[in-house]
């Protein structure tokens, strides 16, 4: 497939396509009018590329990664890959961590926020009980 037809089907943009090629992620040929053609089961590998690049990997981490995400291209990880696996997933565990913590935060500031808008919008006998004195002439 082209590299449009690739784009359409994965939504990376060409220009993604075109470095994730120069950075050697991924493979094409080029037909005689020197436009590249991608293989089938290319589109499976830019969705990965795409995942890890999203989890805040860089290019030279995803590089390293992407021969151990494959059975046809599985060896033995090195030691110090698995090292580099384990720190990349402890610092994705804490980006979670603190991405729960701030949506928490958000809804605490919307709750409060909402609630607010609604005391406020109530009418008088909504909102709190109101104790009338008699007036002595």
């Amino acid at each position: 497939m082209r590299i449009g037809e690739l784009s359409r089907r994965t939504g990376a943009s060409p220009r993604s396509l075109r470095y994730y090629e120069e950075q050697g992620l991924l493979v094409s040929t080029r037909t005689p009018g020197g436009h590249r053609e991608y293989a089938e089961g290319v589109v499976e590998r830019v969705d990965r590329i795409r995942c890890l690049y999203s989890a805040g990997l860089n290019s030279d981490t995803v590089r390293r990664l992407m021969p151990c995400m494959y059975a046809n291209e599985r060896g033995e990880p090195a030691p110090d890959l698995l090292d580099m696996f384990r720190d990349e997933r402890r610092r994705i565990d804490a980006a979670i961590r603190s991405l729960e913590r701030t949506r928490d935060s958000l809804d605490t500031v919307i709750d409060e926020t909402v609630l607010a808008r609604e005391a406020s919008a109530a009418p008088p006998s909504a909102r709190e009980p109101v104790t009338l004195t008699p007036i002595r002439t």
